[in-house]
């Protein structure tokens, strides 16, 4: 299957512009990516989106894994390259400049102001990335109540949070949720 030059074009855009905006990581701009591939481009439904982050957060690698998914579901190989290109590309010259920025001005106090200004940002886009997530995944009164129990786990304990992931899944598997 040979993805239309226009799909890509518009899967490198719709990436490009969301790596800029992805303080704080890949998963920080997971509610954009639902909103561009669920709600405007209608790529997939809830239910795929929810599916897809699972597996990325399941398999070893980066989290930005979520864009190559994305990327294949629309256009195959080609739109997974062009996807995760356009997501990791231009925040990594970002990166780049800003740390050479920071770099010659570390005896400036304003290095560190900015960091301390992007750490609520940063919280704040992970929170919503949550909610997204547990709104797309929880379709049933069971399910959000299981959500609800792994975050407290997740954040009373130490438990490794794949073990709640497959604590979900078999319970998915076993047709209670």
């Amino acid at each position: 299957m040979i993805a239309p030059v226009g799909t890509l074009v518009t899967i490198a855009w719709t990436f490009a512009l969301m790596s800029l905006l992805a303080i704080g990581g890949a998963n920080s701009a997971i509610p954009e990516m639902h909103r561009i591939a669920v709600d405007v481009r209608q790529w997939m439904t809830d239910a795929q989106f929810a599916d897809m982050f699972a597996i990325s957060q399941l398999s070893p690698g980066p989290n930005v894994l979520i864009v190559t998914l994305i990327g294949y579901h629309v256009a195959g190989i080609a739109g997974g390259l062009v996807a995760t290109a356009a997501m990791c590309g231009p925040s990594a010259v970002v990166a780049y400049i800003v740390s050479r920025t920071l770099q010659r001005s570390a005896q400036s106090k304003w290095p560190a102001i900015l960091q301390a200004a992007l750490v609520p940002l940063s919280i704040g886009l992970m929170c919503a990335s949550g909610l997204i997530l547990a709104q797309t995944a929880d379709r049933t009164l069971i399910a959000a109540a299981i959500t609800l129990a792994a975050a407290i786990v997740a954040f009373a304990t130490k438990l490794n949070p794949l073990w709640l992931l497959a604590a979900g899944g078999v319970l998915g598997f076993a047709g209670l949720v």
